[in-house]
């Protein structure tokens, strides 16, 4: 059996995206400024009790909305630049680094109006503003973003998402490029394309 096979490999993505939609919840809840909670079974049960299970993966269709254009981003960009650099598509870390980060920055950059949208989902049980705490999905988050800031607050948290995915990708990419030329990987089939998410290998918020 092909240890890199693709139905596989979107099982474990799937249930991986899941289990982590509910822990991002929590993380984002402890990040808030003078948050209240001192430990993470703390705010899990908070939200839980307060919120109900659904609380945990009201952002689950807006994390997919964002690692779906990501990922297409991210391979367009990583492509292009690896066939400029490399034209004769040798192992070269130098060149897959860069390419690899510049690829994620530009995917993160692209897709930073939907993680706004995915923090204000994950953090509305906490808010003040009626507004706000009572979104209920991606599209209403997006309209009180609008509404409250314009323009301007799509981009919010821009700068560190970007720097934050840049090294995530750069690794990324140079590790699966790393493997692919390794000898050893004929015995074992041609390894995947790697899923360089900021909602998948990345947790950037």
């Amino acid at each position: 059996m092909n240890p890199f096979d693709g139905k596989s490999l979107s099982t474990f993505f799937f249930n991986f995206s899941i289990s982590d939609v509910g822990v991002s919840v929590v993380k984002q809840r402890m990040q808030l400024h003078q948050s209240e909670f001192r430990n993470v079974w703390a705010c899990a049960r908070h939200v839980y009790r307060a919120e109900g299970l659904s609380a945990f993966y009201v952002s689950y269709p807006t994390t997919l909305a964002i690692t779906i254009p990501f990922n297409a981003i991210q391979f367009t960009v990583y492509e292009h630049i690896k066939r400029f650099s490399n034209p004769r598509n040798e192992y070269s870390p130098a060149t897959h680094v860069v390419a690899g980060g510049i690829a994620g920055a530009v995917a993160a950059a692209v897709t930073t109006p939907l993680d706004v949208a995915k923090t204000i989902l994950q953090t509305r049980g906490t808010a003040k503003d009626a507004d706000i705490r009572n979104v209920r999905g991606m599209l209403d988050a997006l309209r009180v973003i609008w509404m409250k800031n314009g323009m301007k607050g799509f981009g919010r948290g821009l700068t560190p998402r970007v720097l934050t995915a840049m090294p995530s990708t750069a690794l990324c990419w140079l590790s699966y490029e790393f493997f692919s030329s390794c000898p050893f990987f004929p015995f074992l089939g041609t390894p995947p394309q790697p899923v360089c998410s900021t909602e998948a290998a990345i947790r950037t918020d």
